[in-house]
């Protein structure tokens, strides 16, 4: 019963770690699709934004254009970067969630197998007695 009961808190364990690595696998791929997304996004804000500049940089003198195109890289890196922070922390915290759900679950499960190993044992128990009892 030990060694069924062992077998089946591994099996579990198993179980978990595989729910675990499905979950990072899943999350790691909505991941990179949000910052494609925003990767496409930003490129075509940032041609619409160049494509504006070069009309403007017919009438602006060339040092005006340079510190213009300074201005939106850095506003582009600040905002990517924000945005990464963000996607991180909402990953985070998804992970967080998870984790403690699996968690809770895994220990629900325990506690049951627990229990099932307990009942068995007594019943054991009561067996024995009655036999010897008979004996």
């Amino acid at each position: 019963h030990e060694r069924e009961h062992d077998r089946e808190i591994s099996e579990l364990i198993t179980k978990h770690e595989e729910e675990m690595e499905k979950l990072r696998a899943e999350l790691n791929k909505e991941h990179q699709q949000l910052l494609d997304e925003l990767r496409q996004q930003m490129a075509a804000t940032h041609k619409a934004e160049i494509e504006q500049a070069q009309l403007q940089s017919q009438a602006l003198h060339s040092l005006e254009l340079e510190a213009l195109r300074l201005s939106l890289n850095n506003m582009h890196t600040s905002q990517l970067e924000l945005t990464q922070s963000n996607l991180r922390k909402e990953r985070e915290t998804a992970l967080v969630e998870l984790r403690e759900m699996l968690n809770d679950k895994r220990a629900q499960e325990v506690a049951i197998l627990q229990s099932r190993h307990q009942l068995e044992w007594e019943k054991i128990k009561e067996q024995c007695l009655k036999e010897k009892e008979d004996l």
